[in-house]
């Protein structure tokens, strides 16, 4: 059907000289294409601009067709061999042309618009990568890569991401990429020269996009969605990617990639990835987290871009204003975070699409859909429109009664305040239905039974500090029935009562916990969450009620500031109490158990995983280290002097080592001291250098471990220094490499493959880092590390095994502490490798020690064990039972690990360890067949 034949609607000319002038030129079309020209150069200057520039080619493809000229202005723009600059922005502007007079014509409908403006993007992004991809094949500087891996970018590929991953990009859009290469293409001794090859084509790549030329432009090019972009490169390794998103991703990512779509490059690669990137993405329990961060999202935009308060529509912003776009789309993608886990059919990337899986799952009532979505394409096309005046990348209303009016013309309507009174009502009712999802809901629950003992707890709750003043007394009276009934769900109700007693009682006075309960009843979840299913949180709370002040400001939800945030936050907060050295431990301590407790909480409300908990008890373990340890040095040096030579560093090993610290781990540390060849220290109790190296270390562990008002810091085991519990406590830097080149055993090269510098000097962590590395690279005869290894095995086993049960996460063949060793034994047998345990067995198959089968089936398994681990180490201290945890503490720990139920877990947990032990017993009958090195 021809471009005429389709015509439904027709712009108006705001300026009629504009107007009359480019119907004039197209006085040989159709009466009907002679008026949508003539209405759609009198509004939009740049529409007629387009116009004259291709008028030749605007005749033929209005003469046909829509959709066959679209596919013909695509297919010119990316045919051929060369540079496809030029090319790429005529086919722009031919596209923008024929997309706009669609629009406006009401010829194509917003998707299909939409569509067209993405599939350009799309195909745009593949040459031009492919294109400079091709380049840097051509030139020598992609190892290994030859002309046949150009279609696929050679395995370079771009994800899009927002309006262009979903398909509905704008009429002015940036297109928002997260470049990805596929390093299982590359040896691994050429890497970094196919990363750095990979970077100066992205950046090519991007250039080509995005600059302005005489021939126009084809697409702004953002690249700054990918993992930390102030300091990653503009294309990442996949699997630099996934293990960011594993460890570090937060909801807003998530929510990112729901319409996150490879579109260009290596297309296979990209959907694999995002396949893997599944479980991050889509959590399997239901997460109603997400709806507060959405919340928090959703605020924070507002505050900086000023665009609270009333809906005004002079300049109001059609995406992020109040009823605007964004809190459609937010309000679709958030219950599609929240269910998508367990609903496969929710995992659409489009809004429209979005919203209606989500009624037809009754997540959102049909009429609530459709009125949205009704809202959501007229949105669109007004943002379109102030798009296409003159190509503006702005969202904002007219400021002008003339702007309006050429607004309002372009929509085809003369009568502007008609119209505008449709559109407040319009952005009214979206922000009323968007915000009644978000906003609290009054709770409605029947008050449960009590005996009279705790009739008695609950009566005094009117005479605390915090419930004294009419509000709060309101509140919470509305809250009791469901606070309640919470707590009496938890396997020991009555332990789980007193414990919110006591929190209650801590709580002071003017404390506006209960107004924050009014705003975000999520919190009330959580409170009772820590009283009924995780007593060492709550024994602290209820002693610790300060804590909740962070909560109350909002610092508590706030992303986690990452280890140098924290590093600077300790050592300014020691510095204020210079001089009064048990003072600076106790704050110390109360600094370091704020921020456990907090870990703890953000776990247990599945704001983190239980990766993510691992990595953030790692960061403050170390920065408790960095900032401690200057002040141990100065308090110490007083008595005795400065540090001989040139000082010492804290290696952190094991689980310190490899950043998995749990909720109660012990701090695994080594110390290496260099003295330079100074005998002594010089102060008024000199010592000798190996004296003041091992009694600076004591100070230190007893810095760390010593009870205090606040209690301890960490235990630390020393286990793994040199000679074990034989040798010093602190080592020479000299001892330690003749010892680790001679006398070391296996266990010990085992040990080093996780260690690294948490404080000290940073010179001679560098120097334990350079013998780590030779320690690594010498040969190791497989047989003989076999044979010690199984030997390790026996002796674990016949040590410690005997109390392991089923649920043991860490002692057992296939479980924590085996996968870690067979992980370890890979890094010993390449000569070197990462500290992870994902990496380490990617080691063993590197080296086909491993097979990829039998590396799966451990990562499986280690992955299942220490979400396990890390939520049972939150729940208690002794042996995971399913009895003694309650029903909240099972719930927790099913929501960490995927699983249905208890018996699910328990065979899963069997199931796994038992292919991970059979994978490690396999490996340990074989010797590897290469070596990387």
């Amino acid at each position: 059907m021809t471009f005429a034949a389709r015509i439904t609607r027709v712009p108006l000319p705001f300026d009629a000289d504009h107007g009359a002038e480019a119907r004039d030129a197209f006085g040989d079309l159709a009466p009907e294409l002679q008026e949508l020209i003539e209405g759609a150069a009198g509004c939009s200057p740049y529409l007629k601009g387009l116009m004259e520039r291709d008028a030749d080619w605007l005749r033929m493809a209005l003469a046909g067709d829509p959709d066959e000229a679209l596919d013909a202005a695509i297919a010119e723009g990316v045919a051929g061999e060369g540079d496809p600059a030029a090319a790429l922005r005529i086919a722009k502007r031919r596209v923008a042309l024929l997309t706009g007079l669609a629009d406006l014509a009401g010829v194509w409908p917003l998707e299909t618009v939409t569509g067209a403006l993405t599939r350009l993007a799309d195909a745009a992004t593949d040459r031009a990568l492919t294109y400079q991809v091709g380049r840097e094949i051509a030139r020598g500087k992609l190892p290994g890569a030859t002309e046949d891996d150009i279609p696929t970018a050679a395995g370079a590929v771009a994800l899009a991401m927002g309006k262009m991953g979903a398909g509905e990009l704008n009429y002015s859009s940036d297109i928002d990429l997260i470049m990805l290469f596929d390093e299982s293409r590359f040896e691994r001794d050429d890497f970094h020269e196919a990363r750095a090859s990979f970077i100066r084509a992205t950046r090519r790549m991007s250039a080509t996009l995005s600059e302005m030329s005489a021939e126009g432009y084809v697409f702004r090019t953002d690249l700054r969605l990918r993992p930390d972009p102030s300091v990653t490169p503009v294309i990442l390794a996949m699997a630099t990617a996934e293990s960011y998103y594993e460890s570090l991703g937060r909801t807003w990512e998530r929510a990112a990639h729901i319409k996150a779509r490879a579109c260009a490059g290596d297309i296979a690669a990209g959907d694999a990835y995002l396949d893997r990137l599944r479980p991050f993405v889509w959590r399997k329990h239901l997460d109603f987290a997400a709806i507060q961060d959405a919340h928090d999202m959703r605020l924070r935009i507002r505050a900086h871009k000023g665009l609270g308060g009333p809906i005004t529509l002079d300049g109001h912003d059609m995406k992020l204003g109040r009823g605007g776009i964004r809190e459609i789309e937010f309000f679709t993608q958030t219950r599609q975070l929240i269910s998508g886990g367990r609903d496969p059919s929710l995992r659409e990337r489009g809004t429209v699409p979005g919203l209606a899986a989500l009624a037809a799952a009754n997540w959102v009532p049909d009429d609530v859909a459709e009125l949205l979505t009704w809202h959501y394409r007229n949105h669109r096309e007004i943002e379109h429109r102030v798009q296409m005046v003159r190509d503006a990348q702005t969202h904002a209303l007219p400021t002008s009664p003339e702007g309006f009016r050429r607004l309002v013309m372009m929509m085809g309507e003369t009568d502007v305040p008609a119209w505008q009174g449709r559109l407040r009502a319009a952005l009214e009712e979206v922000h009323a239905l968007t915000e009644g999802f978000f906003a609290p809901e009054e709770r409605v629950t029947a008050m449960p039974e009590i005996d009279e003992e705790e009739a008695e707890i609950v009566d005094r709750w009117r005479s605390y500090p915090a419930c004294r003043s009419a509000r709060a007394a309101g509140i919470f009276e509305r809250l009791k029935p469901d606070l309640l009934a919470r707590l009496s769900k938890a396997a020991r109700p009555r332990e789980a009562l007193v414990q919110f007693d006591a929190f209650l009682k801590g709580l002071p006075a003017g404390v506006q916990l209960f107004a924050l309960f009014e705003a975000n009843p999520a919190l009330v979840d959580l409170i009772v969450d820590i009283a009924a299913t995780a007593p060492a949180l709550a024994v602290y709370l209820g002693r610790n009620s300060r804590v909740l002040e962070a909560v109350i400001v909002g610092d508590f939800f706030s992303p986690w500031p990452g280890l140098d945030v924290l590093t600077a936050a300790l050592t300014e907060r020691l510095a204020a109490l210079e001089g009064d050295y048990e003072a600076q431990l106790d704050a110390a301590r109360h600094w370091m158990k704020e921020w456990h407790f907090r870990i703890g909480v953000h776990h247990l409300r599945g704001l983190i995983s239980g990766w993510d908990a691992g990595a953030q008890y790692s960061d403050l373990a170390e920065a408790v280290l960095r900032a401690l340890w200057p002040l141990v040095v100065a308090e110490f040096a007083a008595k005795h002097g400065d540090p001989p030579g040139r000082g010492a560093a804290l290696i952190g090993m094991g689980s310190l080592g490899a950043r998995t610290i749990s909720s109660t781990s012990d701090l695994d540390l080594i110390v290496i001291y260099d003295a330079d060849g100074v005998e002594s220290s010089d102060g008024r109790r000199p010592l000798a250098a190996r004296a003041y190296f091992s009694r600076l270390t004591q100070a230190m562990v007893t810095a760390l471990t010593a009870p205090m008002p606040e209690g301890k810091l960490y235990e630390v085991d020393m286990r793994l220094r040199p000679s074990g519990r034989q040798g010093p406590v602190a080592t020479s830097i000299d001892s330690f490499r003749a010892y680790q080149r001679d006398e070391a055993w296996t266990w010990e090269h085992l040990a080093l493959t996780r260690a690294r510098l948490v404080a000290g000097d940073a010179g001679i962590g560098a120097e334990v880092e350079a013998v780590r590395h030779d320690v690594l690279a010498q040969k190791h005869e497989p047989e003989a590390v076999f044979r010690d290894v199984i030997d390790m095995r026996a002796r674990i086993a016949e040590a410690k095994a005997q109390g392991a049960g089923p649920l043991d996460a860490k002692i057992g063949a296939g479980r924590l502490q085996d996968i870690e060793l067979a992980a370890q034994c890979a890094v010993l047998l390449a000569g070197d490798g990462p500290g992870d345990v994902a990496g380490q067995l990617a080691q063993g198959v590197a080296i086909g020690w491993f097979t990829e089968a039998e590396a799966g089936a451990m990562i499986a398994a280690y992955m299942l064990l220490w979400r396990m681990q890390a939520a049972a180490k939150l729940l208690s201290d002794g042996p995971l039972d399913f009895e003694s945890i309650g029903a909240g503490g099972l719930a927790f720990l099913l929501r960490e690990t995927g699983m249905e139920d208890a018996a699910a877990l328990e065979a899963a947990v069997t199931a796994r360890a038992a292919a991970a032990q059979a994978a490690i017993e396999a490996a340990l009958g074989r010797v590897p067949a290469g070596r990387v090195t």
